[in-house]
């Protein structure tokens, strides 16, 4: 009984892999965006909603995202001191011109 290894795709998608979704707030760096991501908690005591954020260093190999633009981040391995994201795709490109 022989068995045949099917070829996998490319890159499979982990399942344990973390995404966020974030607004790019700078991209004045070459190959890495800064992104913004904004979670909406209830307050312990006060119980009103507020916003957290938190900044996040995303590599970007093209370039071609812009500030503004909606995208989506994933983890990957450490590519620098502070950059362990990557730019998976765009949500929404900024209304800016």
């Amino acid at each position: 009984m022989t068995t045949t290894a099917t070829p996998q795709a490319a890159a499979p998608e982990a399942s344990n892999q973390r995404k966020l979704v974030g607004r790019v707030v700078s991209d004045k760096m070459q190959k890495t965006v800064v992104v913004r991501v904004e979670r909406r908690v209830r307050h312990a005591e006060i119980g009103k909603t507020v916003t957290r954020s938190r900044k996040y260093h995303a590599h970007s190999a093209t370039g071609e995202f812009r500030e503004g633009d909606l995208v989506e981040i994933a983890e990957c391995r450490p590519i620098s001191k502070t950059k362990s994201w990557t730019v998976i795709r765009l949500i929404e490109k900024s209304k800016q011109i």
